[in-house]
């Protein structure tokens, strides 16, 4: 039986907030005068009052309905007006935005205590109640926009006198809810990372439950607000939703429970068949045709289209889900999943990440309950109806390829090609890949990732750099696994057993000094799929030798920017800062921010003894560290050449560094050639071809290889490049000890 409630007609539209529930000497309004401090208004006259009702409109107390002076109240037709209303100047004017036009005034409404501003556009609000609304508002055509006293706005934080079951929590990166988090308006994709990891912390857990309801009070009776200049129309149920400035929402189907950040320089839309439920929407995003949304947060400048499903997910700033699901997932920024079949779910993906057709991250039921995890690092691209179970685990830039992976897999080698070789039954792993057949796309994407970020307020420093701390200290652990498995190969090849260091020490002699023999192994990689076939790495010498190049190019760039910035100069402070005996420590991606794990475990003794007291304040530490970010890069990559190349002080002449500047330009120039290879591979194949008449048709309709845009620009890099190493070259020559 439904449970119908009655009350006297006389008390509609007051008492918003249960007695129970005030504080003492506070009114209802209590909260609503401090969201609104307005104080204008004027009680309606007698003369005013009759030429209102003269246009139709009723009140259950005129006393409580106000108006600013100098308002024409023949613009309020056929309203009901119940509590207490308060309305903002309103002039005869046409108000429109892009092709919708209405005379501002408020018209077949029924507004229940709510505060209206000036030349405000109201038509046919079926029933509008406890509202903030701003100046040159337009609402035409809507069922419901009402607030309950007990209000969230999609924040993980419960009212007085609510139960803790109608907290709202994020079940991220895993089904069972085991790594749950408090949604918060502001939350960077950083602080749920932290949140979602360290489960076994438990104060570490309750100093951000804590920073999360210190910065929500839990007082009922706060007022749903809409921001100046936003336009919604032709919605039927929005509650409990606050909303900034300059959106626009149209024909939405319900939104309920949110936050929907809004500013003119980040404006936000939510379009047709929308269904949006307890949730944070970041400034600038799009959600449009048909999209469904429950328990999420999405970051800024982020999109949902078509018909995507977002549920207990968190999708990170500049990103674009469209068509399909995602679940339960924890998505770093600059991620693109554009199509209908493919699923997410139950993952930790850390950003530029991007979903193929028919890309299945979710096989989740291979144990005896939905509690698997997949995590993959920067630029993870599983292609063309690639199936992966959980648990699995993938460096940075991981490739893979069209298959059904049978079992979960462990991938530590970062910018991989991972085949599923369905014929001979193995794995096969070839390191480098994107460097020796897709450094277009590889370099390509950085600059697209950078154009693509909209960010206003750019509150944690997001690395797109391919060659980065995390993504080098990958290719130092590769260089090692090549060694052992090389040397490993070596020696199963003699029937000989050997210990790991010694296939280490053994490996490195002939990748180094014989690398053309290395064909003649069989490298097989341990650990990396949770099966009993083999496991094949390919073009062992080929990426051994890359990810050497890549060690000393990183090194060479960051002395670049030393001695350009004039931070040395003589031979003692070159060799002091190469030499640094810096430690070579493990970085974190943490949101898309990298940063040494030693600073994030600095940070969470901080927030535990309390001197990080607040999301501000660790939002606080994030900025910090992006200003040391530079500087910290430069000895992680100095402290990795030193130790790759067993370098003592001696070592470090002028001479050897003249070497490395060499390479570095090689390197450089070796990448620019790979680029122009790998996209005229599209104008050479006769496969692309075939679909063409004519070389002219061709050109027409994909362009001139020669007109390519990015290839040219690259070339151009590529000449500054070599004089701006060869102006390095010149300084570090006149050094003097």
């Amino acid at each position: 039986m439904n449970t119908i409630t009655k009350k006297s007609v006389k008390e509609y539209g007051y008492n918003f907030i249960p007695a129970d529930y005030l504080p003492q000497g506070k009114d209802e309004y209590y909260l609503r005068f401090t969201q609104n401090t307005r104080n204008d208004y004027k009680k309606v006259t007698a003369k005013q009052i009759a030429v209102l009702e003269s246009n139709g409109n009723i009140s259950g107390n005129w006393n409580d309905v106000w108006i600013a002076p100098g308002s024409d109240i023949t613009l309020i037709r056929k309203c009901r007006f119940y509590g207490l209303v308060r309305i903002g100047k309103l002039e005869p004017l046409i108000v429109s935005f892009s092709d919708l036009e209405t005379p501002v005034g408020l018209y077949n409404s029924t507004i229940i205590s709510s505060d209206i501003g000036d030349n405000v556009a109201i038509e046919k609000v079926l029933y509008l109640s406890h509202y903030i609304i701003g100046n040159d508002v337009i609402l035409i055509n809507i069922s419901e926009l009402i607030t309950s006293n007990r209000s969230k706005f999609g924040n993980g934080v419960v009212k007085q006198g609510e139960k803790e079951s109608v907290r709202i929590w994020l079940e991220l990166c895993n089904e069972n809810a085991g790594r749950s988090v408090m949604p918060f308006e502001g939350m960077l994709p950083g602080d749920a990372w932290l949140w979602t990891r360290y489960r076994d912390d438990v104060a570490l857990m309750d100093k951000f439950k804590l920073f999360t309801e210190q910065d929500h009070n839990n007082a009922r009776g706060y007022y749903g607000t809409i921001g100046d200049r936003t336009v919604i129309k032709n919605t039927a149920i929005i509650k409990d939703v606050k909303i900034g400035t300059d959106a626009y929402i149209k024909g939405a189907n319900k939104l309920k429970n949110l936050t929907i950040n809004s500013a003119p320089d980040a404006k936000s839309q939510i379009g047709e068949g929308c269904e949006m439920v307890n949730g944070i929407v970041g400034y600038g995003c799009r959600s449009f045709y048909g999209v469904k949304a429950v328990r999420f947060l999405m970051g800024s400048f982020s999109q949902l289209k078509y018909g995507a499903r977002l549920i207990n997910s968190y999708l990170g700033d500049n990103s674009t889900i469209s068509c399909c699901e995602v679940l339960n997932s924890l998505i770093f920024p600059a991620h693109e999943q554009h199509h209908n079949n493919s699923f997410l779910c139950a993952a930790t993906l850390m950003g530029q990440s991007n979903m193929a057709a028919g890309a299945t991250v979710g096989s989740n039921h291979n144990s005896r309950g939905a509690d698997g995890e997949l995590i993959a690092g920067r630029g993870f691209w599983p292609g063309l109806c690639v199936s992966l179970k959980h648990n699995s685990k993938f460096a940075a830039f991981t490739l893979l390829a069209k298959g059904d992976f049978p079992a979960e897999l462990n991938i530590p080698i970062p910018f991989s090609l991972i085949s599923n070789d369905v014929t001979n039954n193995k794995l096969v792993i070839m390191p480098a890949y994107w460097f020796m057949y897709n450094m277009y796309a590889l370099a390509r994407n950085e600059g697209k990732y950078l154009t693509r970020d909209r960010r206003v307020v750019k509150a944690q420093h997001l690395e797109y750099d391919f060659l980065a701390p995390d993504t080098v200290s990958e290719i130092v652990n590769a260089i090692i696994l090549l060694e052992q498995f090389t040397g490993k190969a070596y020696y199963t090849q003699k029937n000989k057993k050997a210990s790991v260091e010694d296939c280490i020490e053994q490996g490195r002699k002939i990748l180094q000094k014989k690398p053309a023999t290395v064909k003649e192994l069989k490298v097989m990689a341990e650990g990396f799929e949770n099966s009993n076939r083999p496991v094949e790495i390919i073009k062992v010498a080929e990426s051994y030798d890359i990810f050497k190049q890549l060690i000393v190019y990183n090194a060479v760039m960051a002395l670049k920017t030393l001695v350009d910035s004039g931070a040395i100069k003589n031979l003692k402070q070159l060799v002091k800062v190469v030499n640094a005996k810096s430690k070579e420590e493990r970085w974190l991606n943490v949101g898309g921010q990298l940063l040494p794990e030693s600073v994030v475990k600095t940070w969470l003794k901080q927030i535990k003894s309390g001197d990080i007291n607040s999301w501000s304040a660790l939002h606080k530490a994030y900025n910090n560290q992006s200003e040391q970010y530079n500087a910290q890069k430069q000895k992680q990559a100095f402290a990795v050449l030193v130790n790759l190349l067993k370098l003592e002080e001696a070592d470090i002449t002028t001479a050897f560094i003249d070497k490395l500047l060499q390479q570095a330009t090689a390197t450089r120039k070796w990448m620019v050639e790979k680029i122009y290879l790998s996209r005229a591979k599209d104008y050479n194949s006769p496969f692309r071809k075939m679909v063409y008449e004519t070389e002219l048709e061709m050109e027409r309709v994909i362009g001139k290889l020669s007109d390519n845009s990015f290839i040219n620009e690259q070339k151009e890099v590529q000449i500054q490049f070599e004089q701006e190493i060869e102006n390095v070259r010149k300084q570090i020559k006149q050094f003097k000890a």
